[in-house]
């Protein structure tokens, strides 16, 4: 990777991001998504090799560890990640091949859909499933995204308010993470194919009680807030994937402020739309954001310059913040900070062609305290950083 600049990065941005991305912008993202075709090629084949002696029930590549390709089970929650970029390749470029390769490896991943033992049913499904359903109405793919939320539904206590995350925690009765926001948007999805409302409400009420207790003075968020299944009481707020339990972990504030514009989307309440725009202004206000808007993996890391960019968190920023500048007065503003990062992204964060097994994006983090996947591809940098190319050019469906 670049040298990390050593500069603090402070308002005002908006003169840097209007002029740095506005290049790109009008570039069409054909540059983006001719070297995202280029490198799926290649870890279309990749994955298909490594198939051949991985265990039984591998099904979508993950990331790359020591230089081999790491695949992944239907049940992990980033397998629907590469079925949804190639509906996103499929949606920009219009090529059947694309589309057939969608199909098969959504199909492999439909089974999760009865899987009540975890909350990543929207990311799994929805980001897979999902994507095909908006594409090409098929009527089977509505019925799985139907499934798969009456099975989500399962997971909401009523009186904590929330759709518990992880089952089998010693250290927590009830986690909920800032995660689960975006699985939200199956919910929503499935109140409108269903006309069940009951959908809506348990995803209005996660919203709102992970506002009440997630987010700090300054909206940086904690990463899980324990609660107790009988009361509803917070119990402990934590930051378990971040540097510590009051800081502010990067992926976590662009879970944030994704889920949080897609919740005004499917609500309009404007109340969302004020915590999302106070959530990026946590981010673009912080001294430690750095000159080319992705961030550190930790906001508060006292390490910082010196510790891991976390490419997936600036790619899922860029993906909401192209969605809410058509919802805020604020919109120019952060139509060019998106800009920005994604100009940045595809500048200075990519693989080399024919390199990385094929993935698009380097320098992700995804969990630094387990020393798992750090300045890494991960397939979910390469899923927003798609779909933010996509929402630039007024491509994406909602």
């Amino acid at each position: 990777m670049k040298p990390i600049m050593k500069k603090k990065y402070i308002l005002p941005l908006l003169f840097l991001a209007l002029s740095a991305g506005k290049t790109f912008a009008q570039n069409d993202a054909a540059k983006g998504f001719a070297f995202a075709e280029k490198q799926t090629d290649l870890l279309l084949k990749e994955t298909a090799e490594a198939k051949k002696i991985a265990k039984p029930g591998m099904v979508s590549p993950r990331s790359v560890e020591k230089g081999e390709l790491v695949l992944i089970p239907s049940k992990d929650w980033c397998s629907g990640f590469f079925p949804g970029e190639l509906w996103y390749l499929y949606q920009y470029t219009k090529n059947p091949k694309w589309l057939k390769e969608a199909k098969a490896y959504t199909a492999n991943i439909e089974q999760e859909k009865t899987n009540g033992g975890t909350h990543d049913m929207g990311f799994k499904i929805y980001c897979s499933v999902g994507n095909g359903y908006k594409l090409t109405k098929d009527p089977h793919y509505k019925e799985v995204i139907l499934e798969a939320a009456k099975t989500l539904a399962t997971r909401f206590n009523p009186t904590v308010g929330c759709i518990k995350s992880w089952d089998n925690r010693k250290d927590w009765k009830f986690p909920v993470i800032i995660d689960n926001m975006m699985n939200l948007e199956l919910l929503f999805e499935a109140s409108k194919l269903s006309g069940d409302s009951s959908f809506y409400k348990i995803a209005v009420s996660h919203a709102n009680t992970t506002m009440k207790n997630h987010f700090r003075d300054d909206y940086s968020s904690f990463h899980v807030i324990d609660y107790d299944p009988e009361t509803g009481k917070v119990l402990h707020k934590q930051t378990h994937q971040g540097y510590a339990d009051g800081s502010a972990w990067a992926r976590g504030q662009a879970w944030g402020l994704y889920g949080y514009t897609m919740c005004y989307r499917e609500t309009k309440n404007k109340i969302y739309l004020k915590q999302a725009e106070n959530i990026a202004k946590f981010i673009f206000n912080n001294p430690n954001l750095p000159k080319d808007l992705v961030p550190y993996w930790d906001f508060n890391d006292p390490a910082i310059p010196k510790v891991p960019r976390d490419a997936s968190a600036a790619a899922v920023i860029a993906s909401a913040l192209y969605e809410l500048s058509m919802y805020s007065a604020n919109g120019k503003q952060y139509k060019g900070w998106a800009n920005t990062i994604v100009k940045n992204l595809t500048d200075n964060y990519q693989a080399k062609p024919g390199e990385s097994k094929g993935f698009i994006l380097l320098h992700s983090t995804g969990n630094k305290p387990a020393n798992g996947e750090i300045d890494a591809p991960i397939s979910y940098a390469d899923y927003y950083y798609l779909e933010a190319l996509l929402r630039q050019k007024g491509l994406f469906k909602y």
